[in-house]
């Protein structure tokens, strides 16, 4: 089968978040599908099958080292990019994606964009949670300025620290996250690389942290933007492990986009027997 790795989310080369594509992967078990992620050992491997919605250019099956995704970010715009160069021709102005949770519209324009698809958990979170997530990020209760649920697929809660210093400086605890998935964010001063710091912390996944993570930054536009956070923002992140994601994050008629760069880095053949 034909094979991409496409970095996502960057301008600098070797600098985004690497997404494995397996294209016309519909003869694919779960289980080849499931032992191929963990041996790429990426954050996402992704398998593209033929849609089973006739809305839908494309399937996708997202995968973890650990676990299957029904969304994801990043494997989104890396797999879209992938089926386009492949010669895909969608079948209106937009790319659509069938996925485990629905269909994802994916924008053409200068970089791709996706919309954000609806959130499946909000709200506030508990006392318990609270203390839960200061412990794994080594912080107090008083340094969460504001959390919500925003999971989209992946089981994020955000969470906005004062700055993107103390995003920066975060050493978290890794035995005390349990089954939380964390997105932390804070903003840059003016005249910073960006506007705001992201940090994904999910070492349920077998990545404790991920370089670059569009569902989490999809999930902090949909709670921030247009109150906290300007309606037009670009996040950094992977500043921590030597990466240069940046994140283009824009509020439209009251729908969140999510879009970056894209680039193919590896492509070839790929022999899953």
């Amino acid at each position: 089968m034909r094979f991409s790795q496409v970095d996502v989310f960057s301008s600098e080369p070797l600098r985004g978040n690497p997404v494995a594509v397996v294209h016309d992967a519909d003869g694919v078990s779960d289980e080849e599908m499931a032992a191929f992620a963990r041996w790429t050992n990426l954050s996402e491997t992704t398998f593209l099958l033929a849609p089973t919605d006739p809305a839908a250019d494309y399937r996708l099956r997202i995968f973890t080292p650990g676990d299957e995704l029904p969304f994801a970010g990043h494997p989104t715009l890396g797999s879209a990019h992938a089926w386009l160069q492949a010669g895909g021709v969608p079948r209106g102005a937009d790319v659509v994606q069938e996925c485990a949770s629905g269909l994802v519209t994916i924008r053409r324009a200068d970089v791709l964009a996706f919309q954000a698809p609806p959130l499946m958990r909000t709200g506030a979170v508990s006392d318990s949670d609270l203390d839960a997530i200061a412990a794994a990020l080594r912080l107090s209760r008083a340094d969460l300025l504001d959390t919500q649920w925003i999971d989209n697929g992946p089981g994020w809660v955000g969470v906005l620290l004062r700055d993107a210093q103390t995003v920066l400086d975060l050493r978290p605890d890794w035995a005390a996250f349990g089954d939380l998935k964390i997105g932390v964010v804070g903003p840059h001063p003016a005249g910073g690389p960006a506007d705001v710091e992201v940090r994904a912390f999910c070492p349920q996944y077998g990545v404790p942290e991920d370089p670059v993570t569009g569902s989490l930054n999809a999930g902090i536009g949909q709670w921030l933007a247009g109150t906290t956070l300007p309606t037009s923002y670009v996040a950094a992140q992977g500043t921590v492990l030597q990466r240069a994601g940046r994140v283009h994050v824009s509020l439209v008629d009251g729908q969140v986009w999510v879009g970056g760069d894209t680039r193919t880095t590896v492509s070839g053949t790929v022999s899953l027997d």
